[in-house]
């Protein structure tokens, strides 16, 4: 994956954790928020970041940041990476332009099973209906 924001453009903010951890998570901030203002952004063009907020719209704050939140590590510099790295992918996956369907037809073969299918059931509802009749 090729890296799309630098990390100059990046703003981390820390705070105490939860989970495990001991004493350790009583003293440390080791979950990290990574924010990026996406209008700030030179890296990508207007129509991407048009995209990017569209996409990902419930994780953009009303100061137009994408927020990004990691707290699975025990240390900051792992969660860190692993903020960024989320962070990455998120907007990989936000920019890409899924493929345009091709309509495609039924082949022959699958419109001759289709009828001679609909001849049996006609022939096996036909057969209810003989035997009821008194």
């Amino acid at each position: 994956m090729r890296e799309i924001i630098p990390n100059s453009e990046l703003h981390f903010t820390f705070a105490r954790s939860s989970g495990a951890g001991g004493q350790n998570v009583n003293k440390t901030s080791t979950k990290v928020f990574v924010h990026w203002p996406i209008g700030h952004s030179q890296v990508l063009t207007l129509e991407e970041k048009t995209l990017v907020r569209v996409k990902l719209a419930n994780r953009i704050n009303n100061r137009d940041e994408l927020v990004v939140i990691s707290e699975e590590e025990r240390s900051q510099p792992q969660n860190r990476a692993s903020a960024v790295s989320r962070l990455q992918t998120l907007v990989t996956k936000a920019l890409q332009v899924p493929k345009k369907r091709r309509p495609t037809r039924p082949t022959r073969a699958s419109k001759l099973r289709r009828i001679e299918f609909k001849k049996i059931r006609s022939r096996v509802k036909a057969g209810r209906l003989t035997k009821i009749v008194y």
